[in-house]
């Protein structure tokens, strides 16, 4: 049964400081909780029947409380608009490490992902999601990038969460200890044209704030200088990307020298 303190505590949760101090965050909806209950330990679930007789727990990583709940319940759970027959409260992954140096490391061997004060949630989402999908397992994070575990960053991931790791970080003096021969790359307006570039499969490429761009502190440690090119070339066209549209083509660039 769901009680009022569930619903105040799940409500609670909406906000950075109470999810912090918890080490939890909630997803809610079937997918994105299948997805994720495989993959992270699970505190609270509150689902319907309907849901439970679909799920096979011994797949589960681990659930500590099953709740039934009626859809009257989902609802006052709930902050999506239609909810769903779903709400978990999920915890947080440990911190792989919050050494600098190790982090560095990273580039060096694989291809990573840094961001550069993405404050819109839904982006910032969408980002995790693409990055899942072209096997990219590590974004750097500046402190002012919107926080991973919000909600509305959680539902547009749709579970990719789970396999992505978001590592919140200075990101100037990141970049400054990537080994000097690992590539360092930035989107930006007077760029090199993306497709007529040599890309690795390694490093780390930046991407900047929906209105500002990548701040020229970070844009000192870029060592190649990506654009991506409208088309035809002169046509009058907008402005810029937006920054998730703007990843995606990123990434499916530099997969498809692989």
């Amino acid at each position: 049964m769901v009680s009022k303190n569930n619903i105040k505590y799940v409500h609670s949760l909406r906000l950075k400081k109470y999810r912090d101090a918890e080490r939890v965050f909630v997803a809610e909806g079937p997918k994105a909780v299948a997805d994720l209950l495989p993959l992270m330990p699970c505190r609270q679930l509150f689902a319907t029947p309907a849901f439970l007789s679909r799920q096979n727990p011994r797949d589960w990583r681990g659930v500590e409380e099953v709740v039934e709940a009626t859809d009257a319940d989902i609802e006052r759970l709930s902050s999506l608009r239609a909810p769903r027959e779903v709400v978990a409260v999920f915890r947080q992954p440990l911190p792989e490490t919050d050494d600098l140096a190790a982090l560095a490391a990273l580039p060096g061997a694989e291809l990573c992902l840094a961001l550069d004060s993405v404050q819109d949630p839904g982006n910032l989402g969408t980002i995790v999601r693409v990055a899942d999908w072209f096997g990219i397992t590590h974004i750097f994070a500046s402190p002012d990038t919107a926080d991973a575990f919000a909600p509305k960053v959680v539902q547009a991931t749709m579970g990719a969460i789970g396999r992505v790791t978001l590592h919140y970080c200075p990101l100037p003096e990141l970049l400054r200890l990537v080994a000097p021969d690992v590539p360092r790359y930035g989107t930006f307006l007077d760029g090199r044209n993306l497709y007529g570039e040599q890309l690795e499969n390694r490093g780390v490429v930046v991407m900047g704030n929906e209105g500002r761009g990548i701040s020229p502190e970070v844009a000192r440690s870029v060592s190649h200088r990506l654009l991506i090119p409208n088309y035809p070339p002169g046509r009058p066209t907008s402005e810029s990307l937006n920054v998730a549209v703007a990843t995606a083509i990123v990434c499916a660039a530099f997969r498809s020298r692989a």
